[in-house]
């Protein structure tokens, strides 16, 4: 199983090579080092044997944490990475005054939404024709009592 950290400038490139291999318009290694350079974000690695496998970022404003990226590279798939990476992000979101976590998501991408579902996000609406590269609307998905759910599932489910 991975560790799971916050991100460096050093970590940038390998995030964005995470990102070519999962996204069709992905961001670049500046995009990534700019924002996760801003104060009030927040940008975890999940690192196994020396390689970034993962990562998650978030801009957390207001008590809100609005989730801007999460990837595992297609190679390390199906492992629980991706749910470590949230619950990392939540316990660490919750120290920074994170009471709410919203974020878009392809109603395609059945996987992700099931993550999401586990840690008490739900759909209130979607965004018509959100994504650029095919047109598909964005499932706007929000959990707005995340410290009461994230309570009941307990950070240390998911460690191992």
């Amino acid at each position: 199983m991975p560790t799971i950290r916050e991100m460096t400038p050093q970590d940038a490139a390998a995030v964005e090579e995470v990102e070519i291999k999962c996204f069709s318009v992905p961001w670049s290694r500046e995009s990534f080092w700019r924002e996760a350079a801003e104060s009030n974000t927040l940008y975890l690695v999940a690192e196994e044997e020396g390689k970034i496998v993962g990562y998650i970022g978030a801009w957390i404003l207001s008590g809100e944490g609005q989730v801007t990226n999460v990837a595992v590279h297609p190679s390390f798939r199906r492992r629980g990475i991706g749910e470590k990476l949230f619950a990392e992000f939540i316990a660490c979101g919750i120290k920074r005054g994170m009471t709410a976590v919203t974020l878009e998501v392809r109603p395609s991408n059945k996987a992700a939404i099931a993550l999401y579902e586990k840690f008490g996000l739900k759909s209130v609406g979607r965004r018509k024709g959100y994504y650029i590269d095919n047109g598909e609307d964005a499932e706007i998905m929000w959990n707005t009592k995340i410290t009461e759910t994230f309570g009941g599932i307990g950070r240390k489910n998911f460690e191992q």
